[in-house]
């Protein structure tokens, strides 16, 4: 199974989706869902909003969204060369422990009871047993070589 097929089994034709880094990707053309909402900072992409992350996820109600597609800058490599082809700046507070627990919190808050978050990482952390998520299942995509896998973590919440 790769990621396409794995985030398809979870999105159901009445679900509002959301993707706060959507980048370049075309999901949207594969998923029968009610709505797709895309952001990206980069306004290259043909997304819903040109956003930073954080506060597009702050539009939303609570208990609002079916299933968050969680696809964020893997590391603080990743997140430089975004913000710098941008020409914006990265400080420390784009790269630490507390940027991810802020998206944590957001996600919690906006998915509703048996909602779904779909993460891509290095890791297999996702949003955590601390903001009620269960994990349900985890694929690992390998991309050969010396390229990292991308490690897929699929959560419901469950309080």
């Amino acid at each position: 199974m790769n990621i396409e097929e794995t985030i398809k089994k979870y999105v159901k034709e009445k679900d509002i989706v959301l993707d706060p880094f959507a980048n370049e990707h075309t999901i949207e053309k594969e998923l029968n869902c009610k709505k797709y909402i895309s952001n990206d900072i980069d306004k290259t992409y043909n997304t819903n909003y040109n956003l930073e992350a954080q506060e597009f996820l702050k539009i939303f109600k609570d208990n609002s969204i079916d299933v968050i597609l969680f696809d964020p800058p893997y590391s603080g490599r990743q997140v430089k060369e975004c913000y710098s082809k941008l020409g914006k700046t990265v400080t420390m507070n784009d790269t630490n422990a507390g940027y991810f627990t802020k998206f944590k919190k957001e996600i919690a808050r906006l998915l509703k009871p048996n909602g779904i978050c779909i993460t891509c990482c290095w890791n297999t952390n996702g949003i955590g047993k601390k903001y009620g998520f269960e994990v349900i299942e985890i694929l690992d995509v390998a991309h050969g070589s010396s390229h990292n896998d991308t490690l897929v973590t699929v959560e419901k919440k469950v309080n």
